[in-house]
């Protein structure tokens, strides 16, 4: 599966399933972070059994979420990346019961890791980036139209910084971000009503 530029929408249940494994999450993880690997650099990168990593990533394979990589190194090493996409998960209310019971679950890890990581990284990072954690908690009034609107202004920034090896200036490090909106529940409607913004960086 090549890089591409548009957004895919992930409609197969079986797709989903494939992600909604915590070794599966952190093997995507690590691919994103650290571009390519052989199973035997994931296991050990990660604590795996190299069998059970070639098995998770075979699955992964078969819904396209890793692809071979150009081969490098040992001619019989199996390279593995995970390609660029914008990968998009059915509006909540084409759901049905089923894969929204497995939508949950790949939500649940995924957050669960960047959190853990975010916590590691802040607390281990000397210099420059030791101040580098911006991170803010707000509130705006805003339509479901308005709010679709505003995501996909946000996916356009991210993609402005989104740079390959050559481009990419002097002292960068991949920086993972993350991003979610919901309403708020209606007791606490008044609660900023002003729209103010909370923010540390």
């Amino acid at each position: 599966m090549s890089e591409s530029s548009g957004p895919l929408e992930i409609t197969d249940l079986e797709a989903l399933k494939a992600l909604a494994h915590p070794r599966r999450q952190r093997i995507l993880q690590h691919l994103g972070l650290h571009g390519p690997a052989t199973s035997a650099t994931l296991a050990r990168a990660l604590g795996l059994n190299t069998g059970a990593t070639s098995y998770h990533l075979r699955e992964l394979a078969k819904y396209g979420f890793v692809e071979e990589a150009p081969k490098r190194g040992h001619a019989r090493e199996r390279w593995w990346r995970a390609p660029v996409r914008d990968l998009r998960i059915p509006p909540r209310s084409r759901q049905s019961e089923q894969m929204r019971a497995v939508v949950d679950e790949v939500v649940r890890l995924e957050i669960a890791e960047d959190v853990e990581q975010f916590l590691q990284v802040q607390r281990d990072s000397p210099g420059p980036w030791s101040d580098a954690f911006p991170h803010s908690r707000g509130s705006i009034r805003i339509t479901p139209d308005e709010l679709a609107e505003f995501f996909e202004d946000y996916i356009k920034l991210i993609n402005r910084y989104k740079r390959s090896e050559a481009d990419t200036p002097p002292g960068a490090r991949t920086v993972r971000t993350r991003f979610f909106a919901f309403p708020a529940p209606p007791e606490e409607s008044a609660i900023g009503e002003d729209g103010a913004e909370e923010g540390m960086g």
